[in-house]
C-alpha cells in the first residue's frame, strides 16, 4: 500500500466542554466571548450535538469502498488533524496522499494544514485535488435531495414554491483578499438552478449562518431574501444548504429551528429543508470521479 486518501470537513466537537477552544480556532486564537460561547453551547445542545464526524466518517468508508485504498478523515479546525492522522497512514507504508477536502470551494484552507503537516513526512507527497464544485455527479446529487423535498409539497403548490439554494456566508473581506468562495459557489448553485429553472421553477441565492462579527457579510441573508419572496407573493420556500455536505449545526440548527420562524415572520407560512447530500450514492459517485481523476493526472 502506497497511496491513501484523507478527506477534510470542517470539524466539531463531541463534547460541549470542548466549545470553547474549538471556537477560539474558529476565531485564530482570539478568545470567545462567553455570550457567544453559550450561544454555541445551546444549539448544539438543542440539536444533540453535531452528526457532522460521523457523516464524515460514513462518506469516507463509502468512498473507500469504491476505490480499494485507504480513506483516511481529518477535521480542519479540531480533532482528529492532519498532523494526527498522517503519522498512522506513513506507519502502514503510505507515500502519496490525496488530500480531498469536503468542500467544492475554498479547497486551499483545507489543503493548507495537510501540507503543513506533511512537512513532517519528507516522504509523503501530497496530491491536492482543486476546487470540485461544477463535477457533474455533485450537481446531480443537489437535484436529488432537492427533489426529494419537493415531493413533500403538495403537487398543485410545487411549482409555486420558490427553491433557496443556500451557502455558509464569510466576511466580505476575505472575498475582497482574493478568496474565490463566492465566484465557485455562485457557479456550482448556477448549475443547480438551471435543473430546476428548465422545469420552471423559480430560485435564488442565499448566505446563512453568519458570524457573530458586525463587519459586514456575504448577503443577501435568509431573512432579506425570505422578506422579499413574500413581497413577492410566495407563500412557501424550499431551503436547499447545497454549501454543506453533511448535517452539521448550520443545518439542524439554523434551518430546521430557527429558519422556520424567520420565514413566518417574514409572511412565509410553509417551510421547506432538502437535507445535505452526506453519504448518498451518487455524491459519493462525485468523490469517486474527483479522486480517480487526480489518480490518473
Amino acid at each position: 500500500m502506497s497511496i491513501a486518501v484523507l478527506v477534510s470537513c470542517h470539524g466539531t466537537v463531541s463534547r460541549t466542554a470542548d466549545i470553547p477552544a474549538f471556537l477560539n480556532n474558529i476565531r485564530r486564537g482570539r478568545p470567545s466571548p462567553p455570550e457567544l460561547v453559550a450561544e454555541v453551547t445551546h444549539r448544539f445542545e438543542v440539536i444533540g450535538g453535531s452528526p457532522l464526524m460521523a457523516i464524515t466518517e460514513a462518506q469516507a468508508r463509502a468512498l473507500e469502498a469504491r476505490l480499494g485504498i485507504p480513506v483516511a478523515v481529518s477535521g480542519r479546525l479540531w480533532h482528529p488533524y492532519p498532523s494526527e492522522v498522517l503519522p498512522g497512514l506513513v506507519a502502514k507504508g503510505v507515500r502519496t496522499i490525496v488530500s480531498l477536502p469536503l468542500a467544492p470551494q475554498s479547497v486551499d484552507a483545507y489543503h493548507g494544514p495537510v501540507r503543513e503537516a506533511a512537512a513532517s513526512h519528507p516522504e509523503l507527497s501530497i496530491r491536492a485535488v482543486p476546487a470540485w464544485g461544477m463535477e457533474p455527479a455533485l450537481i446531480d446529487a443537489f437535484v436529488e435531495t432537492i427533489d426529494e423535498a419537493l415531493a413533500a409539497v403538495p403537487a398543485e403548490e410545487q411549482m409555486a414554491v420558490p427553491i433557496v439554494l443556500s451557502a455558509h456566508s464569510l466576511p466580505r473581506r476575505v472575498i475582497a483578499m482574493g478568496d474565490k468562495y463566492e465566484a465557485q459557489f455562485r457557479e456550482m448553485a448556477g448549475a443547480v438552478a438551471a435543473r430546476f429553472e428548465a422545469r420552471g421553477f423559480s430560485t435564488r441565492i442565499a448566505f446563512q449562518s453568519q458570524g457573530a462579527s458586525a463587519e459586514p457579510w456575504l448577503g443577501p441573508d435568509l431573512a432579506e431574501t425570505f422578506a422579499d419572496l413574500a413581497q413577492t407573493g410566495a407563500g412557501a420556500v424550499l431551503v436547499a444548504p447545497i454549501g454543506f455536505l453533511a448535517e452539521h449545526v448550520e443545518t439542524l440548527y439554523d434551518l430546521d429551528i430557527e429558519a422556520p420562524k424567520i420565514a413566518a415572520k417574514a409572511g412565509l407560512g410553509r417551510f421547506y429543508r432538502a437535507r445535505a447530500v452526506c453519504d448518498r450514492p451518487r455524491f459519493i459517485d462525485a468523490l469517486e470521479a474527483v479522486v480517480r481523476r487526480e489518480l490518473d493526472r
